[in-house]
């Protein structure tokens, strides 16, 4: 899947044997690869950008776009959850492959330079969008940032392995997700 705009140039390929990640954003190339790896799942990502905020966007649509396409014509299990530890963080990941929506609460006590909750609400929101997914990121517990939100990233990698593991039916009683 590419991506280009006047903002941003990226590639992500989920069809891939080698992880290899790079955007010029060592926080999101971190969290994408705590994502992925927690997905099982490897992939090649690359990214040119102007702004952060444009890069974590951008970077939302295209992999929303590439997990779609990746389960198009697929029954799907839908559904993953998950509850994440990290040191002082514990944050639930519930994931619906179905609807669009986006719950996130990832409120924390000590800041850390370049860990932004906006920032992972503009990824989140992509990939919600792209994928026709509700993704409800809920903080139980924590005062670090970095805690907080790289658990939230493993938690989403383990329900979205989940959610998009083939079904052998339809997931769902209308017969149509």
């Amino acid at each position: 899947m590419k991506r280009k705009t006047e903002e941003v140039e990226m590639v992500v390929d989920l069809d891939t044997d080698e992880m290899k990640i790079d955007t010029g954003d060592n926080v999101l190339d971190h969290m994408l690869k705590t994502m992925f790896f927690y997905m099982e799942k490897d992939v090649y990502i690359e990214a040119e950008w102007d702004l952060r905020h444009h890069l974590w966007e951008d970077m939302g649509i295209t992999i929303g776009k590439a997990m779609k396409e990746s389960i198009d014509g697929k029954n799907i299990s839908r559904f993953g959850n998950s509850i994440m530890p990290m040191d002082d963080a514990l944050v639930l990941v519930s994931v619906d492959i179905s609807r669009i929506y986006l719950s996130l609460n990832l409120d924390y006590t000590y800041d850390e330079e370049g860990f932004e909750v906006s920032l992972v609400k503009e990824l989140l929101n992509g990939i919600v969008r792209n994928l026709s997914a509700t993704i409800h990121v809920k903080k139980l517990d924590g005062e670090d940032k970095h805690h907080i939100i790289e658990a939230a990233f493993k938690g989403l990698g383990v329900s979205l392995k989940s959610a998009l593991s083939v079904s052998e039916r339809i997931e769902s009683t209308k017969g149509s997700i």
